[in-house]
């Protein structure tokens, strides 16, 4: 064909079919046409004219000849018939080879199906005609079924038929009336999953009995007959679809593991290995010559339980995870050990991936130690046929990518299905199997048998519901933006009003609001940043918020170290450089605690990935935090811990302080006891230790501290501006100045005045004294 038409495939049928049924004695039948690359045509002397784009199609098809010439009459006339060129504007065809072949395909032959729409018998068909015969209820109308003529074998056989006018005539529960023979066992396994899925479309779900009778009827289909490839996709599918409904499979459970496993032991198919997947469901199987046998590796990964997963299969032991897989399991070669005697291809693995926990559910809830284990994984399996793999001295190694973010008060364990477990019921056992955690997303299991594998988690704490989480979140982010506006209106303050920031406690404060600043300014742009899956910048990202979370404590810390040289140590103590070393400290410890982190091991920061996000208040988007458990409890639990508890001590011997200075005042009680609830507000806020609440946030009573703790640290900032800029004099002052006008405006030497009374009587010196906890009073 020469010139670009925007169909050329349907240009051709036309052509095809004009040229041949002209005179109606022929009729085209299954014409397929394939299209190859362009091709150099030179030896096509009228096609060198065109310039158009040249390319050839390959068209395979049958012709139905009606009349009674004989055959090399009707090859003559097909030839004259296609050889001639053919022009349609700018297209033309050209035909450039000819094959004819005679065929005289036999009818199908009369046969009976077993439908849900009763059993129906079919008479003998000539090839691509329809059989059509008489529904049996209602009796009115017709079923249809075709007798087809295969293009590639020019084989006949029946189609499936097309019943949809004829009524239902069978349901699940008569399925128990069906006796499966080798002959009907495939007609049996679509006449089940045509009643699955008419019953899950009205219902969603099986009921027990009809779903018992499922599972008898498949299994008597594995035990008595030969399963092919095809009639196991089917079992399969049907399998995959009773999972994914609402119906309730904890009664038959081992029942359907079983059947599987015999279906994959016992399948024939053409080839050395086989794959069969359906939603949720995975299945492998490999035939392996003994001798040779170097171990063998199997991986899946699934996007969605909905979906299929995709499986690879590695010969030899590979000790680490495929990238992208959900779950992998290398088998050693020391299993060769446990092979059955016999000839090549007589030892079959199996391996079986499944994407939904419905078939492993442990009944036994009484059992304290289990009750607050989860799947925190899909579920896998490896199995020999006819050899049950125990007491492995080279171990299985199974590796599972977490569903949720191991936090770090969980632990995980890896589990196999016990089938003697509760009763026979089944369960999760943890016999064998040694956990090794690789990271808060995947664990590795060495386990010294064969069987269903699985990863759990034990939360150790009461989990917030959904409900809970979307809540804490909205307040996270909310009062983190609140905290960020009057964070940087309190540094503006102390920045722009040089008589504000000439004091010790004025020049902490900055610092802490600085530290502050970066740590809610992290948090808010933590979830975009982290939404670009980028490793570096998701390591950076962790590390920075990681930083500003040590750096706003350590200033807590320095905040109460001068509280203690001004409240408790109350003579005067010179300190060179007094602010400089609390920089150096403030800054300098954060910023080596963070690079050796990064140093050692930087895949601790990382994506958690949905879940919630210990001591940075809350979030439920995938969020870059520390993901290793131990560089979260040294750097972070144990960091903050320290600080807080000398806050705490700190706290309470200057409240005792204030209280005896309070005691030698001749001032009201009812201002004093203003004046007290202020400075307590003011030092708690100061000293942090409003997050003394995520420590005690476990347990039963974690969902009701969590709530008092995100409030209250998210709008640390505010309490900051509150405290320290809103009911403090002397900040006031100066807005009164600088930023009224009218009478609300306040005359500059008012105050200069005092100052300068005041500023007679002292000198400038590097003192520590009780006069300078500006910061801690409200005055």
């Amino acid at each position: 064909m020469t010139g670009s038409p925007m169909n050329p495939k349907d240009i051709i049928e036309k052509w095809v079919k004009e040229h041949l049924e002209v005179n109606k004695t022929m009729t085209v039948l299954n014409l397929v046409v394939k299209d190859t690359a362009a091709r150099n045509m030179e030896h096509y002397s009228d096609l060198m004219a065109s310039h158009d784009q040249q390319k050839q199609y390959y068209c395979t098809f049958h012709v139905q000849k009606y009349n009674k010439n004989n055959v090399s009459e009707i090859e003559i006339l097909i030839h004259a018939a296609l050889a001639p060129k053919y022009k349609n504007g700018s297209t033309v065809i050209q035909t450039a080879e000819l094959t004819l072949k005679h065929i005289v395909p036999g009818n199908c032959l009369e046969d009976t199906t077993f439908t849900i729409h009763g059993k129906y018998t079919w008479p003998e068909e000539f090839p691509q005609k329809i059989q059509e015969i008489g529904c049996i209820d209602p009796t009115s109308e017709r079923a249809f079924r075709l007798c087809t003529l295969d293009i590639e074998t020019d084989m006949t056989s029946w189609a499936d038929p097309y019943m949809k006018n004829c009524n239902q005539h069978l349901t699940i529960s008569d399925l128990n009336n069906i006796t499966v023979t080798p002959d009907n066992a495939a007609k049996v396994v679509d006449m089940i999953q045509d009643l699955v899925d008419i019953q899950l479309s009205n219902s969603s779900e099986l009921s027990p009995s009809h779903l018992e009778s499922v599972v008898e009827k498949l299994s008597e289909v594995v035990d008595e007959s030969v399963v092919n490839s095809a009639v196991g996709a089917d079992i399969v599918s049907i399998v995959s679809e009773i999972l994914l409904s609402e119906t309730d499979v904890t009664p038959v459970s081992n029942n359907f593991l079983n059947l599987t496993d015999r279906m994959g032991d016992n399948m024939e198919f053409q080839g050395e290995s086989a794959n069969l997947t359906a939603p949720s469901l995975g299945f492998s199987m490999i035939n392996v010559d003994p001798d040779d046998f170097s171990g063998l590796t199997f991986g899946a990964s699934i996007v969605l339980p909905t979906m299929s997963p995709e499986m690879f299969v590695d010969q030899g032991f590979v000790n680490k995870p495929h990238p992208t897989a959900n779950a992998t399991i290398s088998l050693p070669s020391a299993l060769n050990s446990f092979f059955p005697t016999g000839g090549r291809n007589t030892t079959r693995v199996q391996f079986q991936f499944y994407g939904t926990h419905e078939l492993f559910q442990d009944v036994d809830i009484n059992n304290a130690s289990q009750s607050n284990w989860t799947l925190n994984s899909y579920i896998v399996s490896a199995s020999i046929n006819d050899s049950h793999v125990i007491n492995l001295k080279d171990r299985v190694v199974v590796t599972f990518s977490h569903h949720n973010p191991k936090k770090p008060r969980d632990k995980v364990q890896c589990m196999f299905w016990d089938f003697q477990k509760n009763g026979g019921r089944g369960g999760w056992n943890s016999s064998g199997c040694e956990t090794e955690s690789i990271s808060s997303h995947q664990t590795s299991c060495l386990c010294d048998h064969l069987t269903h594998f699985a990863v759990l988690m034990n939360v150790d704490r009461t989990p917030l519901s959904k409900t809970d989480e979307k809540i804490l979140t909205v307040i996270s982010f909310l009062g983190c933006g609140i905290s960020s506006i009057f964070l940087g209106l309190t540094l503006l303050t102390y920045l722009i009003f040089e008589k504000l920031r000439k004091d010790y406690p004025s020049k902490i404060l900055i610092n802490l609001s600085a530290a502050l600043q970066g740590l809610t300014m992290l948090f808010l742009l933590n979830t975009w940043l982290s939404s670009f899956s980028n490793y570096g910048l998701c390591i950076a990202t962790a590390a920075v918020l990681h930083y500003f979370l040590l750096a706003s404590f350590m200033w807590m810390g320095l905040e109460a170290v001068h509280m203690y040289l001004a409240f408790v140590k109350v003579f005067n103590t010179y300190i060179p450089s007094y602010i400089l070393k609390f920089c150096v400290i403030g800054w300098g410890i954060p910023l080596v605690i963070v690079c050796l982190v990064l140093a050692i091991d930087k895949d601790a920061y990382g994506n958690l990935a949905h879940g919630e996000n210990e001591m940075v208040l809350h979030s439920i988007d995938a969020f870059c935090w520390l993901q290793k458990d131990v560089v979260f409890y040294v750097t972070v639990v144990a960091f903050l811990g320290l600080i807080l508890l000398c806050n705490i001590s700190v706290f309470i011997v200057v409240l005792i302080q204030i209280k005896r200075m309070g005691s030698n005042k001749l001032s009201a009680k009812s201002h004093s006891s203003v004046l007290d609830v202020k400075s307590v507000a003011s030092l708690t806020v100061l000293l942090g230790l409003t997050w003394l609440f995520g420590f005690f946030s476990f347990g039963p009573a974690r969902a009701v501290l969590a709530y008092p703790f995100t409030v209250l640290n998210s709008l640390q900032g505010f309490f900051v501006f509150l405290f320290h800029c809103l009911i403090k004099e002397k900040v006031r002052k100066q807005w009164r100045i600088h930023l009224c006008c009218g009478r609300l405006r306040l005359s500059e030497y008012s105050d200069w005045s005092r100052s300068v009374t005041m500023g007679d009587r002292c000198k400038k010196k590097n003192l520590v004294n009780s006069d300078s906890l500006a910061s801690g009073s409200s005055q």
